[in-house]
């Protein structure tokens, strides 16, 4: 979850590093801290809180110029937020400064080894133990500014050896990047179940957990795989195993620049990317139907053949994924007869599920390294099942040890609360379906080409909803001093009344639950009460009439007992009016694709109570972007 930023080239370390942190603060802003090298000596600060308290830090107690440096941004594992547990941390010498994100499973162990020989910890943290193991493995080999053993050279000695050295007797899952004074012109670091990018420049080099950190200087980027190491200098980059030996590596372009990291005139990144939906929908639909007229994927190393023998699909995915992959199983089975379950990540493979070579695991994640995701996805494949990735990413590791991927091409996503993520992954969804009902010869090639121009008219649909949205922040601002606002909804108006919950929770820290409405009898109606708010989303009396009556007859229900009714209905249903205090239309839309104009007056509403409740929309509190931890 933490960011991080390592710098090594000409420019002011500290510079570059400040502002890839603020580009990365989203991954976590419970503490800040930086070290810089300058004249053989390393220099750090940190301070609990968001990076500006960093940054005031900074003022009184400024560090000496360098051109090599880290820094980090922690969402707190191991020890609260304090000053003492904030990142990077350093050895008893003061000589090795390192950031960690991740967990360090053995930590207690090390600690306590490290104890016995005269260490002093002085932090609750798993990372502090890295810093001592890493000065203790340089002092043992004789490393140092006027020796470092084959410096540069891949496996020969140095900060990366002795990162290669402590990294084999660490278990969990973890990043790290690491100076040390002794080699001035040097970062280091290391890659385990946790996410790490090298940022390729001219005459400068970076790492990142995410490309947003460098952005402005490259957009020539290298994939870092399991269990490596990477050596950064200003005019080089090796990279081996934990072993020593060289590592394969993949290099890629971003194809987003610095531009898209930016809030552009919104007052939030969550405005911004609620805003940029419609294109995001586009982006995603582009360029999926080849000269042939068949809908292609992004990467499929699966063989149709083996496709056409799936029986069952299991979709594994976590919070707002989760939801989509709840819409998705619905589309999957209509347009592929292929029994579907979706399942949460965190939960899969402790229940011990039955897969095997005849099941096809989708694995959705915006980040691409969800921890609880990337789990399942290893089960599944030790199972003997296939997967395949739906993500925003490319080159992180979710779509990397998967047999096929869909990128949703939604551009950067800096607030914390999903949005265009959301649609984007609805949208890929659905073109995995339909891909899946090409292959399987569910779906004929009108019947896909049909579709495809329906969800081309979803960008349309969803600007529009965009255009109509200032009641619904009106109503949000009007709301502001309630304690709880539940959702109601039926088929895919189920997930989206989850989603809606989801985000009121996130941003504006308030009780809301979201039910299927026909279980409103069978217990969640006992919640009634005067004037509570009650979000119903109603399908279309077009396509599914006896849904539609039937929850037309919830919001009866609920508004008999007194509470305050917000209908989401779309245009021309005139079968819900007598029975709304609040009306939010939509457009009308086909049945599958409702959730994806549906859940926007919802984000709308959310961010804008947030707001009126006083709240910060990007970084709510106790939350990250990027879950990368169990």
């Amino acid at each position: 979850m933490c960011g991080i930023v390592g710098y090594v080239g000409a420019q002011s370390a500290l510079d570059v590093v400040i502002a890839g942190l603020k580009r990365l603060e989203y991954r976590g802003y419970d503490s800040a801290g930086v070290a810089v090298l300058a004249d053989g000596s390393l220099a750090a600060v940190k301070k609990a809180g968001k990076l500006v308290n960093l940054e005031k830090e900074l003022v009184g107690h400024p560090l000496p110029g360098g051109s090599t440096g880290l820094g980090h941004t922690r969402w707190a594992t191991h020890g609260g937020p304090t000053d003492v547990n904030a990142h990077p941390h350093l050895d008893n010498s003061g000589r090795v400064a390192v950031v960690h994100n991740g967990i360090i499973e053995n930590f207690a162990a090390l600690r306590a080894e490290l104890a016995e020989r005269g260490h002093r910890l002085g932090s609750e943290t798993d990372t502090e133990v890295v810093a001592h193991l890493l000065a203790e493995q340089f002092s043992d080999m004789g490393a140092g500014a006027s020796g470092a053993v084959g410096a540069g050279a891949a496996g020969a000695g140095g900060l990366a050896e002795a990162m290669r050295r402590v990294c084999r007797r660490l278990e969990g899952a973890f990043t790290l990047v690491a100076v040390h004074a002794d080699e001035p012109d040097v970062v280091v670091g290391a890659r385990r179940n946790s996410p790490l990018v090298v940022g390729v420049g001219e005459g400068e080099n970076f790492l990142a957990s995410d490309v947003a950190a460098f952005i402005a200087h490259t957009r020539s980027a290298i994939e870092l795989g399991q269990d490596q190491v990477v050596e950064l200098r200003r005019d080089g980059v090796s990279v081996t195993n934990f072993d020593g030996s060289p590592a394969s590596v993949r290099a890629y372009h971003v194809d987003w620049d610095a531009s898209a990291a930016e809030k552009g005139g919104y007052d939030y990144f969550m405005l911004k990317e609620i805003a940029e939906q419609p294109k995001a929908v586009a982006d995603t639909l582009l360029g999926r139907i080849d000269a042939n007229g068949s809908l292609t994927l992004d990467e499929v190393r699966i063989p149709a053949s083996v496709l056409r023998e799936v029986d069952k699909v299991v979709i594994v995915a976590c919070g707002t994924a989760y939801h989509a992959g709840m819409i998705a199983k619905l589309a999957i089975e209509h347009w592929t007869r292929i029994p579907c379950e979706t399942e949460l990540a965190s939960e899969f493979r402790y229940r011990d599920p039955i897969l095997d070579q005849r099941t096809l695991v989708i694995a959705i994640s915006q980040s691409g390294e969800t921890m609880d995701t990337l789990m399942a996805l290893r089960h599944a494949r030790e199972q003997g099942a296939k997967v395949l990735a739906v993500c925003n990413t490319n080159g992180s590791t979710i779509p990397r040890e998967s047999d096929a991927v869909l990128y949703t091409h939604a551009g950067p996503e800096v607030a914390v609360a999903s949005t265009k993520a959301f649609l984007t992954q609805l949208v890929a969804c659905y073109l995995v379906a339909l891909y899946l009902g090409q292959v399987r010869g569910t779906k004929w090639g009108d019947e896909i080409e049909s579709v495809i121009r329906e969800l081309s008219d979803i960008a349309a649909a969803v600007d529009t909803v965009l255009e109509t949205m200032e009641p619904v922040r009106e109503l949000a601002r009007s709301l502001a001093d309630k304690n709880t606002v539940l959702f109601l909804g039926r088929h895919v108006g189920y997930p989206v009344a989850l989603e809606g919950a989801l985000k009121l929770k996130e941003l504006a820290y308030m009780h809301a639950e979201g039910f299927a409405a026909g279980e409103l009898k069978h217990g969640p109606i006992a919640l009634i009460e005067q004037d509570l708010p009650v979000v119903v989303v109603v399908p279309s009396p077009r396509g599914r009439s006896v849904l539609h009556d039937k929850i037309v007859s919830n919001i009866q229900e609920i508004r008999a007992r007194g509470a305050r009714t917000i209908v989401i209905a779309e245009e021309g249903d005139q079968a819900v009016v007598p029975y709304a205090d609040h009306l939010i239309r939509i457009p009308a839309t086909p049945t599958l694709l409702q959730p994806l104009v549906a859940t926007v007056p919802l984000q709308v509403f959310a961010c804008e109570l947030a707001t009126a409740r006083g709240n910060e929309v990007d970084q709510p509190r106790n939350l990250a972007k990027s879950v990368t931890v169990e």
